[in-house]
């Protein structure tokens, strides 16, 4: 059975020159070149490569977004990477197959969680998990949450992020990646072999073939540039060798944050080495106050999607110590010493102001469809921080209360998440749904603490609410909501 694979050759220019040629030959010459319809460049962002079996099945134009092209500009440089090579290297942290993503200077730009490598997928390469699903079924996974959709938990929080003004998750989409180094089943790795091995001969025989003709022809001229035409169009499908055959992986495409460490990491540094004793009252305090409102939006994000699994390990912080410019004798600046390094006659008027941000990570577990009444309660562990026991600050009412008191805002926000939630393929209208009416319930609760000037830790110690969603009665345009608390508490609450 035979197929036809289009040639995508771009070179009206030099058949142009050809064509011209043998007009001005004698009349016997015979026309050895076929008429070829030229297509745009495989790198083209016209074209859609759906098309292009032997290319994977990869449907680029998934990775585009229009209204983002600085995003959609790095995922480009990431199959640009893996076209030359450069390709994602697994974290060996965690519970699952995630990915250091690099650009084609081979720096990292950003981390890929792929769907079926998630910690209960059915090619996670991680042993651990694995293990837990086959000796202990009936503790699998959490109870309130629905499998395999943290890579759609990953994006969904950086779109209430986005929508809040927050500013503290890094920029996460949905995106399809092909790499050698993903886990793939045997079978997938040798279908993919047998592929590059057609392609490859095809690539040769096409360039033989036209070789041949122009040899034939004797043009060389002509021969030289349309040989050279096709040696620089097809290695943008020979480079895409590493990716040719293997099924593309859907997940989360998160941007990699630089110069930010563990929570844990600082948390600890704070304590044993505070600021010091000389240190201006005001610059503590403005210190304090930055950190706290980082904290508190962290709080409010945590706390709408209702993050299981928020320890000091999986948010980072980014720190900037405080420092003051040194002087040569001569008047010129000469270096940055730290104020941890200098006496407590430190000129402070000098002093450049701490610089902190917090970086919400790992929120692949967030979107519970019901909260938590089985076992475990998964608390914030942030409650436990002195920052948690500060009631909110205005800045953060002023953030948060106008947009969430705003049912219109909070309906668009809901219809922004189905339509992120529903690229699924096992998307379960039902089950969205609940995810809403917990994540409404939040919205309540978080609402009536900011306007009560409530603390972090009283937030939490709220009482569990859903928030149905109901179609009215007289036309499907109105919705009614019903307000129900939660009856069952988890049997272990401090886990």
């Amino acid at each position: 059975m035979s197929e036809t694979v289009p040639i995508l050759v771009d070179t009206s220019v030099c058949v142009n020159e050809v064509n011209c040629a043998l007009s001005d030959s004698s009349t016997e010459d015979i026309r050895l070149v076929p008429e070829v319809a030229f297509e745009p460049a495989l790198d083209s962002p016209s074209i859609n490569r759906e098309s292009q079996p032997l290319l994977g099945g990869l449907d680029v134009s998934f990775n585009q977004f229009p209204d983002d092209p600085g995003f959609s500009d790095l995922v480009w440089q990431a199959e640009v990477a893996i076209d030359n090579a450069i390709f994602p290297e697994r974290i060996s942290q965690g519970s699952s197959g995630s990915y250091f993503v690099k650009n084609p200077s081979g720096k990292i730009i950003a981390v890929f969680k792929p769907k079926d490598e998630e910690p209960y997928g059915r090619l996670n390469p991680k042993w651990t998990k694995w293990m837990h699903k086959l000796c202990c079924p009936c503790c699998f996974g959490r109870s309130c949450l629905i499998p395999n959709q943290g890579y759609l938990s990953e994006a969904a929080a950086s779109l209430v992020d986005t929508k809040l003004n927050l500013n503290i998750v890094p920029k996460t989409r949905v995106v399809k990646l092909v790499s050698d180094t993903f886990n793939y089943l045997r079978i997938d790795r040798q279908k993919a072999r047998v592929k590059r091995a057609i392609m490859e001969q095809f690539f040769f025989q096409v360039v033989k073939l036209v070789s041949d003709t122009f040899n034939y022809l004797r043009i060389d001229r002509q021969k030289a540039r349309v040989k050279r035409a096709i040696m620089e169009q097809f290695p943008n499908v020979g480079l895409r060798f590493n990716r040719i055959g293997l099924p593309p992986k859907c997940g989360s495409f998160q941007l990699f944050v630089d110069g930010y460490k563990d929570a844990d990491y600082w948390l600890r540094r704070f304590e044993v080495e505070p600021l010091p004793t000389g240190m201006a009252k005001k610059f503590q305090l403005q210190f304090e106050k930055k950190f706290q409102l980082q904290f508190e939006r962290l709080v409010v994000l945590d706390y709408i999607i209702r993050n299981t699994d928020r320890g000091n390990d999986n948010w980072l912080i980014k720190y900037d110590q405080p420092s003051i410019v040194t002087s040569n004798a001569n008047g010129t600046a000469a270096a940055h010493v730290h104020v941890h390094e200098t006496a407590d006659t430190t000129d402070w008027n000098v002093v450049q102001l701490p610089e902190i941000k917090i970086a919400a990570i790992d929120n692949g577990l967030a979107f519970p469809y019901k909260h938590p009444d089985s076992w475990r309660a998964y608390p914030y562990h942030w409650a436990w921080l002195p920052q948690a026991k500060v009631p909110f600050s205005r800045e953060i009412r002023e953030l948060i209360l106008p947009p969430l008191s705003d049912m219109n805002f909070v309906q668009d926000m809901c219809d922004d998440l189905h339509l992120l939630f529903k690229q699924d393929k096992g998307f379960d209208q039902r089950l969205f749904e609940r995810q809403m009416s917990v994540m409404r319930g939040q919205i309540l609760n978080l609402t009536q603490a900011l306007k009560d000037g409530k603390s972090p830790v009283q937030l939490v110690q709220m009482p569990a609410v859903v928030v149905e969603k109901s179609h009215g009665q007289t036309t499907s345009r109105f919705f009614n909501f019903t307000q129900r608390f939660q009856d069952k508490s988890p049997f272990f609450s401090w886990c």
